[in-house]
């Protein structure tokens, strides 16, 4: 039997985003985010739920630095809003925006709590959607540039490791449709695919940008992408699945197109046969901005799908999840614990990025908490999730995969984007009419997992 111990130097961590928990949206010189002008429109969020108060965290932060700190946690990954730093999204810079973030690093590093910090988690200044389609635009890249630069030359004392973007198809693909309204952020409407691939072109040519600016600013600075690109896992895992699995890689989740240009320089051509005249418009040395180095991959994981080898001319078949396969409280979030060793196993072998150190920067469910008359949590499926997908990173750590660290998601209950606080993906439960904080029995099982340095 196998202890599931980690290395000794594996660091354990907890993830948030600013406007999933922050508050405050009209405080200290803060404007308004496309989350803040598409969840106050009609019907676009879960009982027209928003982020204006979210989980308050702007004015109690102090105390979930208390919760990180009893958790045990050495690592907190957390967003910066963009919104609150330049309101304008170009422009001056807003020094009580600034001065928040210093509190919150400054009361981290007395907790020896060490700050990841992402500079986008999809919260763009409305000002930039209304001026010029945001990430419709080439603008958009350079005013990420110019952002990232005064986070970093301000922050970059304090903070070392920095995330450009989080999630490039959730703010782009998601938020950008053809004939239909996009359940995400800003929620706009474009004429052709071609029009979509082009949004996250141009995420892409804002991360290259911004990894640019962070080293300008910064000599210490550690730089990471964070992806949330499509697992494709073996069925069974001999040769000719494995091999299946391979090849559907590129193809999924339009990997092709995002991943592959951000740690390989180039559109996989598969992906560019397929998408044919809606292949997005890349203009000379793009993709050589786009391809920067980087010190380590942030890798966000929930689910997967499985692959099995095919007579056909991918050589592959996608399987779809029968109706009573086990899921947790997402409609799209089915029980695949194997997805986290393959997208790291993907990341080293399809890609053929074995150099590149990863990180789980996000990966838990939306479960559904029981709130006992005594005032506790139990939420059981959270914990069977997380110990399967554990026992999934320790997998890859001990077959020698280069997985340095993981941050469960999330330290706490939060605004989950347009199911509003429908759903909860944290381990700290959130009473939103008192804004208490209630660890769950996850929080409880997570801490003696780092405790212990396993998976217990």
């Amino acid at each position: 039997m196998t202890s599931y111990q980690f290395p000794e130097d594996f660091q354990w961590g907890a993830a948030t985003a600013a406007y999933q928990i922050e508050g405050a949206t009209e405080t200290d010189g803060r404007k308004p985010s496309v989350w803040d002008t598409f969840s106050a429109t009609r019907g676009r969020t879960v009982k027209g739920h928003t982020g204006a108060i979210a989980c308050d965290h702007y004015h109690r932060y102090e105390d979930d630095i208390k919760l990180m700190k009893e958790l045990g946690i050495q690592n907190y990954r957390f967003s910066v809003s963009w919104c609150r730093i330049i309101p304008d999204g170009r422009g001056k810079v807003n020094e009580a925006g600034i001065d928040f973030y210093r509190r919150l690093v400054d009361r981290l590093l007395k907790h020896n709590i060490t700050p990841y910090a992402t500079l986008f988690h999809w919260d763009s200044p409305a000002a930039l959607e209304q001026k010029y389609g945001s990430w419709r635009s080439r603008e958009m890249a350079q005013d990420f540039a110019d952002y990232a630069t005064a986070v970093v030359s301000r922050l970059g004392d304090r903070i070392t490791n920095w995330m450009t973007l989080n999630e490039i198809s959730c703010f782009t693909h998601m938020g950008y449709a053809v004939g239909k309204t996009p359940q995400h952020a800003p929620g706009t409407r474009v004429k052709s695919q071609k029009d979509v691939w082009q949004t996250s072109h141009h995420a892409l040519l804002a991360h290259g940008l911004g990894c640019q600016a962070i080293r300008a600013a910064s000599t210490k600075a550690q730089i990471a992408l964070v992806d949330n690109f499509g697992v494709t896992v073996p069925l069974t895992e001999s040769a000719e699945d494995i091999e299946a699995a391979k090849r559907a890689f590129p193809y999924h989740c339009g990997n092709g197109g995002m991943i592959y240009p951000a740690l390989t320089g180039a559109y996989h051509p598969a992906l560019l046969e397929q998408l044919g005249s809606n292949a997005p418009d890349v203009q000379d040395d793009d993709l050589k901005t786009i391809h920067q180095p980087l010190d380590f991959l942030g890798f966000n994981i929930y689910t997967g799908t499985y692959i099995r080898a095919a007579d056909n001319w991918q050589g592959c078949e996608w399987l779809d999840f029968p109706k009573a396969y086990p899921a947790l409280n997402m409609p799209w979030l089915q029980l695949v614990p194997e997805s986290l060793y393959w997208g790291i196993r993907h990341v080293s072998e399809t890609m053929n990025r074995p150099d590149l150190p990863i990180y789980i920067t996000e990966n838990g469910c939306a479960a559904q908490d029981q709130v006992k008359p005594s005032g506790e949590i139990i939420d059981l499926d959270r914990i069977l999730y997380l110990r399967h997908y554990l026992q999934s990173v320790h997998r890859a750590a001990v077959e020698h995969y280069p997985i340095k660290g993981y941050f469960v998601w999330s330290l706490m209950d939060n605004f989950e984007w347009s199911y509003g606080y429908d759903r909860r993906f944290g381990i700290t439960y959130i009473d939103y009419k008192t804004q208490q904080r209630i660890p769950k029995s996850s929080y409880r099982w997570y801490a003696e997992c780092i405790r212990q340095n396993r998976v217990v």
